[in-house]
């Protein structure tokens, strides 16, 4: 994986170079914060690599990479305050560091650098790729809204919660391939399988997440243990165990899901159950079905196998990871 490494060094650094250093202090001090927090910085990862399956001279594609890499931290710091998360990759969350309105009003600021970041592009490049990204940046929001809906609505589909994370979760890292591929100038059957492919993953990528949530090593997930459970959260692993639950097993899930407090006897109870009912079998299995739908759409791409090697060795190492 020194590829992987190669590419997510050049983001490191290039973070660091664009560092926010101007004034007032109090605002972008808390968006270098997050940005210092590093993560895998999957997003900016996928636009370089979309874009060098057909381009050597990837360093001409840093500044939108950087952009979705805002983009996303953007959404992490409000989705934070909204979540009341204490923690994030490990270290207290921008709101809890500072304060609620420092994070609501640097996320804002955050998200205006990350259009900024597209700026520089020729003509005809810049209009499909701002179009795009305002359009995703639309879709993690409205997915965003969903993932609030279904802490207060009793039941959720699996269609349901697929729509959400698609949105909240998938859309972006879909985006990210696309605009690697429009910067590519590919052709259009090309950029529209890498963005199936980008969505697929990134739906993959967020049933590992709520896996990890519960059955994952606190140390390696960077957040707090169990929190789905604790806020409520119908994530996937609540959904496979009421369609497997047995009525008694279902009144169960519901009456702890009804409590609203933070409660170690509801944590242990509801992971318990989740057991019993084998969710975390179940969710391994829908992560490796969609990671095989992905593979599709990147194997109907016109490019040598070769070339496409690094991504398919990038999502078996992104969906295997440590529980």
């Amino acid at each position: 994986m020194n590829f992987l490494e190669k590419y997510r060094g050049l983001i490191k650094e290039e973070i660091i170079k664009n560092a926010f250093n101007t004034a007032p202090e109090e605002l972008y001090e808390p968006m270098n914060y997050i940005l210092d927090l590093g993560g895998k910085h999957l997003r900016p990862v996928l636009v370089l690599m979309t874009y060098h399956l057909f381009k050597e001279d990837y360093y001409k594609v840093i500044k939108p990479a950087l952009g979705i890499e805002y983009f996303h931290n953007f959404s992490l710091m409000h989705d934070d305050i909204m979540d009341k998360a204490p923690l994030r990759r490990g270290k207290p969350t921008v709101h809890k560091k500072f304060n609620e309105n420092t994070a609501i009003l640097s996320g804002d600021a955050l998200l205006v650098k990350s259009f900024q970041m597209l700026e520089d592009l020729e003509p005809q490049l810049f209009k499909p790729c701002f179009q795009l990204f305002s359009e995703t940046a639309l879709k993690v929001c409205e997915g965003q809204q969903y993932d609030m809906n279904f802490e207060t609505q009793n039941k959720v589909s699996f269609d349901e919660y697929i729509h959400m994370i698609t949105g909240k979760t998938a859309v972006l890292c879909a985006c990210s391939m696309k605009m690697g591929a429009l910067l590519a100038e590919t052709s259009s059957e090309n950029a529209s399988n890498l963005y199936e492919f980008g969505k697929y993953l990134g739906i993959a990528f967020q049933f590992m997440d709520d896996y990890l949530d519960v059955f994952g090593e606190q140390q390696e997930v960077g957040k707090k243990y169990a929190g789905d459970i604790y806020e409520n959260k119908k994530t996937i692993l609540y959904i496979l165990a009421e369609e497997n639950a047995n009525p008694e097993e279902k009144k169960e899930l519901q009456y702890w899901y009804e409590i609203r407090e933070e409660s170690q006897e509801k944590i242990s109870n509801v992971v318990q159950l989740f057991k019993k009912l084998k969710v975390d079998r179940k969710c391994l299995e829908l992560v490796n079905e969609y990671n095989n739908q992905a593979k599709k759409h990147l194997n109907a791409i016109n490019l040598t196998e070769e070339k496409k090697q690094p991504l398919l060795t990038l999502i078996d190492n992104l969906l295997i990871r440590k529980s």
